[in-house]
Order: structure tokens, then C-alpha cells, then sequence
């Protein structure tokens, strides 16, 4: 995020689609120069708390600046992946100094996490009318935000009800690890990870 004490010179505005749903809350996005460098800024005030933030991008112009100020807001769901690999891949240690070591190392945590998330996506897909119990907390809670956002006349962007990406679940890696020891089948293991799906919560806020 832009500091409040930054020194940068505004250049010039660059045009966007404000009544695009995927820019709600952006209110400009700018060229700014600071020593000869140029970037970009998106101002951005979230309509759920009405705090401005100034986002810093390098990004093409033609990336939405709703797409970046939302990409910040989701940096948390890129921490939940590298709390998988060291929580329950228990990749907390380089397993040589050795270059390639460490490659073979990123490759195969990155298979094994793809994998992982191959199996949990596929699982969701099989009864469309239910949700993985994550994503029904999920909405649970983002319904509760929207409630609480309406009483002060403001409201959660409509970005955040859209599909995420979740953290995968500690039983779905557990799972896997227990089918590969025991040699279950495919299908009973896709299964066993469909029985897990709910049904979808009953929200009552306007979105």
C-alpha cells in the first residue's frame, strides 16, 4: 500500500469502468512518478468500512483496478496455502543446500498440493446442490459482515460472495494419506469425501 508520507507526483488518470461490478470501490486509479520511476495507484474505499487504501501496482493497465484492490484483500488465502505445506505436508525444512535439491523439493510439495486440490474441487462437483462445509462457514459469516454492513447503510463488495479458492481441509489430506496406506479405491475415497458435503445456508441479506 501507498504510506500516507510518500513522495510521488501524480502523472496523469487512467480511464476505467466504474459501473463495472468488479471495480465497486474504486474511486480513481493514476499514474504517480516518484525519482524517475512510474507505477501505479488504485484508490480503493472498501464499502463495508468506508477506510480508503491506496494500493501500489506494477501491473498492465489493462488489469481492472477493482481485480488488484480485490487481489490484496485475498493475500490471506495465499498464506493459507503455505500453512497446508508446512501444517500438514510438514515442509517446515530445506532438505539440502543443494540447488537442485531445492527444486525437486518445491516441485514436488507444488504436486502434491495440486493434488490435493484436484481431489477436494472434484468432490464439490459431484452433488452441485451441496457445499464443502468451509464454504458454508464462509458464507455464514460473510452474511453476518453484509447484515452488520446494512445497519450502517453500507454493504460487503459483491466480489466476496463470488467462488473462492479455500484452504484445503486438514480431513481431505488426511484422506488421501489414509487411502494411499490402505490401498482404497478411487471411488470409495471420493466418496467418503462427498459424504462430507452440507447443504448450502439459507441467507436472507441482499447482496
Amino acid at each position: 500500500m501507498l504510506k500516507e508520507n510518500s513522495i510521488a507526483t501524480l502523472v496523469e488518470s487512467i480511464p476505467f469502468d466504474s459501473r463495472h461490478e468488479i471495480n465497486t470501490g474504486v474511486e480513481a486509479y493514476s499514474v504517480y512518478e516518484n525519482k524517475g520511476i512510474k507505477f501505479n495507484v488504485v484508490d480503493y474505499r472498501d464499502p463495508e468500512t468506508g477506510k480508503l487504501h491506496r494500493f501500489v501496482t506494477t501491473l498492465p493497465m489493462t488489469i481492472n483496478p477493482g481485480t488488484i484492490a480485490m487481489l490484496y484483500f485475498k493475500r490471506w488465502t495465499i498464506e493459507k496455502t503455505f500453512n497446508n505445506t508446512k501444517s500438514n505436508f510438514k515442509e517446515t525444512k530445506a532438505w539440502s543446500s543443494n540447488t537442485r535439491s531445492l527444486e525437486n523439493q518445491m516441485r514436488l510439495t507444488a504436486m502434491s498440493y495440486n493434488l490435493m486440490r484436484v481431489f477436494e474441487e472434484s468432490s464439490k462437483t459431484q452433488q452441485p446442490e451441496l457445499i464443502h462445509p468451509s464454504d458454508k462457514k464462509y458464507s455464514e459469516a460473510l452474511e453476518i459482515r453484509q447484515q452488520q454492513a446494512q445497519k450502517r447503510d453500507r454493504f460487503v463488495n459483491p466480489l466476496f460472495f463470488q467462488a473462492r479458492i479455500s484452504r484445503i481441509s486438514s480431513y481431505t489430506i488426511r484422506a488421501v494419506q489414509n487411502a494411499i496406506i490402505t490401498g482404497m479405491s478411487l471411488q470409495c475415497f471420493m466418496s467418503s469425501l462427498v459424504a462430507r458435503l452440507v447443504l448450502p445456508p439459507q441467507l436472507i441479506g441482499e447482496h
